[in-house]
């Protein structure tokens, strides 16, 4: 997985510096409202997470392939939160990770665009409020996003649907509780190109 992670990235950051079109470099901040996956415990009790509000912030490049499509890498350091409610006590989940969604776009009417693509995760920390975690299964994950947006001479807004596709867990250190990591979101952008 970390080959096919460094393949990707170099791949696309190839295809968009070889392209004679306008290639626009970014930064960008926003909203995460969403959770992660059930909690389980001791193989008993099973609860869904709560949605909860996180953030994101980081860069882009687009690159123009014709006028009207697009190519957009994002690297982004993202906080999800989560909150469990297990037999009348809260449990919040956290997890940080660093964000590579590589977007596919179109724009469709005036400053309207839609878009989508592969979004890859590494997983740096995760946390779960008075329980001792392991890491997650597998730090390296594979996720989808799609959405649409609006650009606006250098300002974009847009508003995204991830969700988390390859299948993953952080254990407690007794492996009485299991933790789902994968997000499931909406996400809203606000970039500003440089």
């Amino acid at each position: 997985m970390k080959n096919r992670f460094i393949f990707c990235m170099l791949f696309f950051s190839c295809a968009l510096l070889a392209q004679e079109k306008k290639v626009t470099f970014g930064v960008k901040a926003g909203l995460n409202y969403g959770d992660n996956g059930k909690i389980e415990i001791s193989d008993i009790t099973k609860a869904s997470a709560e949605d909860r509000v996180g953030y994101h912030l980081g860069i882009f490049l687009r690159g123009n392939l014709t006028d009207n499509i697009y190519i957009k890498p994002e690297l982004l350091y993202t906080v999800n939160n989560s909150k469990y409610t297990v037999t009348e006590k809260n449990l919040n989940y956290n997890i940080k990770k660093i964000d590579l969604p590589i977007l596919a776009g179109v724009s469709v009417l005036g400053p309207v665009h839609i878009f989508g693509g592969p979004a890859l995760q590494y997983i740096v920390e995760n946390d779960l409020e008075d329980v001792k975690l392991g890491d997650v299964k597998n730090k390296f994950t594979l996720g989808v996003q799609f959405g649409a947006g609006l650009q606006f001479d250098r300002f974009n807004i847009d508003i995204r649907y991830e969700q988390g596709l390859s299948k993953n867990r952080a254990e407690s250190i007794d492996e009485r509780i299991r933790v789902d990591s994968r997000p499931n979101q909406i996400i809203f952008s606000l970039a500003i190109d440089l």
